[in-house]
């Protein structure tokens, strides 16, 4: 089985949407499991104080170092063997290969960051590997920890019904994935390309090639820069 620990302050954020469709069925399936720490529970005082202003001063709070450190090593007690990443708006950005990689592995945890962030030196301590999904700014980690375990259990084996499905979408080739289209043939003056039609499977994949790379290099010139290296 495939393990997942979320530590956050808002375990009742999960499953949330890992609880349905595809992802659900493998959860409810047994294919992967979900548990939840709870930061607040190593809180400090008796208000269970999870973050401290600043030290240089500056808006906002900082979760402490310490309090995530008990959080980290209670969740680890149980999961040793699992990397732990945090999310975060100025980690390396996730690609498709990371993903392969911690869906290959034996799963992940988790650290979902609040406020102004955590404390540098528990990240340095755990050597915490930070990940972002993109260039924006969320109010809390737990949105890209849910879109994290998503790409990741959707390419465990069973997730997916048909395992084929999962080789020519998009970032699997360096490309962008090619436009789909189904019923009806014509639609609000908008036909079906004839070749689709054909019955010809070469020409299918030659024109699927062909507007994967225009895709591409029209909406991500960095990744068809990449894929001209690559392939040159």
């Amino acid at each position: 089985m495939w393990r997942s620990t979320i530590i956050t302050l808002f375990p009742e954020m999960f499953p949330g949407p890992l609880g349905v469709s595809l992802v659900g069925q493998a959860l409810r399936d047994g294919l992967w499991s979900l548990d939840t720490v709870n930061i607040r529970d190593f809180g400090i005082d008796k208000h269970h104080s999870v973050d401290d202003t600043p030290f240089g001063g500056g808006p906002g709070m900082v979760m402490r170092a310490d309090v995530i450190d008990s959080a980290i090593r209670a969740a680890k007690a149980d999961a040793e063997d699992l990397p732990v990443l945090v999310t975060s708006p100025r980690g390396r950005p996730l690609s498709q290969s990371r993903v392969r990689e911690l869906a290959a592995g034996p799963g992940l945890c988790v650290v979902c960051g609040r406020f102004e962030g955590i404390d540098q030196r528990v990240i340095d301590e755990h050597d915490l590997e930070e990940i972002s999904i993109g260039d924006f700014v969320l109010s809390g980690g737990e949105p890209a920890a849910i879109a994290l375990l998503d790409a990741c259990v959707r390419l465990l084996p069973g997730a997916i019904g048909k395992s084929e499905s999962l080789d020519e979408e998009s970032f699997e080739q360096g490309l962008l994935e090619y436009p789909h289209y189904t019923r009806p043939q014509a639609w609000n003056g908008r036909s079906v390309p004839d070749v689709l039609l054909s019955g010809h499977h070469e020409k299918i994949k030659a024109w699927r090639l062909a507007e994967a790379k225009a895709i591409t290099e029209h909406r991500r010139p960095d990744l068809w820069d990449r894929y001209q290296r690559k392939n040159s």
